[in-house]
């Protein structure tokens, strides 16, 4: 049975041949460290490596490739900024669409004297900027948001969520990582202050590497999650004040690095903007499949918007008379289908979308799906929930 794969938001599969080939090349071939050989090749591999954070840099619009921060992967990403950046009586505003990578640290950082409050999204997932003013208090300092919810695919508000930072002063933490490699990003033009991203996803690199972008005034007032060597002034006990050293602390992920080069070397040869427009034109398939086999939604429930305006390649749905872990596994066993079911890491966007505790299951396409593919995973929950009735 050829097997499906449908759980591009979890992580891009399969990937180009040249990210194993990088890293293999690597790990074979080169295999030394940088910013300690004092040789030929640990140079070349630094150059590599100088190379990546120009790549991301320039995907972001951000200030400088110095600002690249590498870190295993986003959630590490988002606990150094919040963690750093926040102090004792501080108060930040989230919306009601985090993942945990974001709610967790949060909900920690609570003990220390932190709070936040939940800017309400609709039950579509999508976000009223004034809800954010209703949330707005004196000691304020931060907006935290998702670019595009992992569950239901709602892309927010980020272009004007910045724009409200700049006027009441605030900070603005953007979590990519439903939407870097698909969807245009521009930290000065959306005057964010520090962007968390991750590789293995629609960079289409490998898992273990992801990473953070800040500006200049943001990376002064945020401390170091972790500190040890760095290879540079070795001779004092202190940590470093420049970037990227003062956040990037012990051995580098370099085959991931190099993986993520590659990734990013395909993207910018594909192109974003066909990316996009190929997960869009699958997920439209998908939905109008969807409605076309059950008409009035008494089998199936499309979570968040029914149409492609303003969200990603990511579509849940809720099977009303079936349980979900069961279909999940019989798309799975019958149909070679894989999906994720479950609350996806993210309880406060499943109450806000109204699936909470139940969960959903999730379709998330990519460029490597095929139309052919997404009729099959339609024919299949008709198939599955054949029988059913008025939702009995």
């Amino acid at each position: 049975m050829k097997k499906i794969y449908f759980d591009h938001a979890a992580t891009t599969f399969p990937k180009p041949d040249t990210v194993a080939e990088a890293m293999y090349r690597y790990i074979k071939e080169e295999g030394c460290n940088i910013n300690r050989g004092c040789y030929n090749q640990a140079y070349q591999v630094e150059e590599k490596v100088y190379e990546t954070r120009k790549a991301v840099c320039e995907l972001f619009r951000g200030e400088d490739s110095r600002n690249v921060i590498f870190t295993r992967n986003i959630t590490e990403s988002l606990n150094v900024i919040l963690k750093g950046f926040l102090k004792r009586g501080d108060h930040v505003i989230v919306s009601s669409m985090e993942h945990n990578a974001v709610m967790r640290p949060l909900v920690q950082l609570e003990k220390q004297g932190i709070s936040f409050s939940r800017a309400m999204c609709e039950a579509d997932g999508s976000l009223k900027i004034e809800k954010l003013e209703e949330c707005r208090r004196k000691n304020t300092k931060a907006v935290v948001m998702t670019h595009a919810s992992n569950v239901c695919g709602t892309l927010l508000p980020i272009e004007a969520t910045g724009k409200f930072c700049r006027e009441k002063n605030l900070k603005l933490i953007v979590d990519c990582a439903q939407t870097a490699g698909t969807w245009e990003i521009d930290m000065q033009k959306m005057h964010i202050d520090a962007l968390a991203f991750t590789g293995h996803k629609g960079l289409m690199g490998p898992q273990g590497i992801g990473g953070f972008l800040m500006t200049k005034d943001m990376a002064q007032q945020t401390e170091p999650l972790i500190v040890g060597g760095t290879g540079s002034i070795s001779d004092r006990e202190d940590t470093p004040l420049f970037l990227p050293d003062r956040f990037e602390a012990g051995t580098l992920n370099i085959p991931g690095i190099l993986g993520l080069y590659a990734g990013l070397e395909w993207l910018e040869k594909t192109g974003i903007q066909k990316i996009q427009e190929h997960e869009l034109m699958l997920t439209e398939r998908f939905i109008k499949g969807l409605k076309v086999a059950d008409p009035v939604g008494k089998k199936i429930r499309i979570v968040g918007k029914e149409g492609i305006q303003g969200r990603t390649g990511v579509v849940s749905i809720q099977t009303k008379a079936t349980e979900m872990a069961q279909t999940a596994y019989e798309l799975d066993e019958r149909y070679g289908i894989m999906t994720r079911v479950g609350l996806h890491c993210a309880p406060s966007a499943h109450k806000t979308l109204g699936t909470y505790p139940a969960g959903t299951i999730r379709f998330s396409f990519g460029f490597w799906n095929t139309t052919q593919e997404v009729d099959c995973a339609v024919k299949a929950l008709g198939e599955l929930t054949e029988g059913i009735r008025d939702g009995i």
